[in-house]
């Protein structure tokens, strides 16, 4: 079985089980989407509300800001992997609460496991603290950690402001893009 298959199997497995409280409320999981052979795994926090319509992960404003940053990397959406940390989406675009990150956890190490990708980029602090917990964004975005992830053994994780951040806060754009541009060295350096 292909990586995508399992990919489509461990959705079907998570669709169906997952005990996430949000799952009342949303209108459906938003599943990861991209190369199931991506050197690059983008981890945001929760889906919105375009994203909960249409059950694709970043498709709004974010998502367009998503696409101009991979592109000044020569990188396409069809060549990374994009999922979520909470596989649905939190009333009033709300943080995810511990329980809910918690509720889909195993379901994001296993795409994770999966994919084997060379990094793992989370989006924001949400994303970032399943595998950073102590850490802070504001200090801990742009730069590279060592972790161990069950079953990969050690992987780069490079945590980055969420593009939302940098719409709504103008002076995290220069960050970000900067940032970005850590991509393709870690990747290839």
């Amino acid at each position: 079985m292909g990586k995508q298959e399992k990919l489509d199997s461990l959705n079907k497995k998570w669709v169906r089980d997952c005990t996430c409280a949000l799952r009342g409320t949303a209108t459906q999981a938003v599943l990861g989407s991209g190369s199931a052979n991506a050197e690059t795994l983008f981890i945001g926090e929760a889906p919105g509300k375009k994203e909960d319509a249409q059950g694709i992960p970043f498709i709004g404003s974010a998502g367009k800001f998503l696409n101009e940053l991979l592109t000044s990397i020569q990188l396409r959406r069809e060549d990374i992997y994009i999922t979520n940390a909470v596989k649905y989406r939190p009333p009033e675009n709300r943080d995810p609460l511990p329980d809910e990150i918690a509720a889909c956890r195993d379901w994001l190490i296993e795409e994770i496991r999966i994919i084997n990708p060379q990094i793992i980029i989370p989006l924001g602090r949400h994303a970032m603290n399943h595998f950073l917990p102590d850490e802070k964004i504001s200090e801990a975005h742009g730069r590279i950690f060592q972790i161990p992830i069950d079953g990969l053994g050690m992987k780069k994780i490079l945590p980055l402001y969420h593009p939302a951040a940098a719409l709504y806060n103008g002076s995290l754009r220069a960050t970000l893009i900067q940032d970005f541009k850590k991509i393709p060295e870690t990747l290839h350096g």
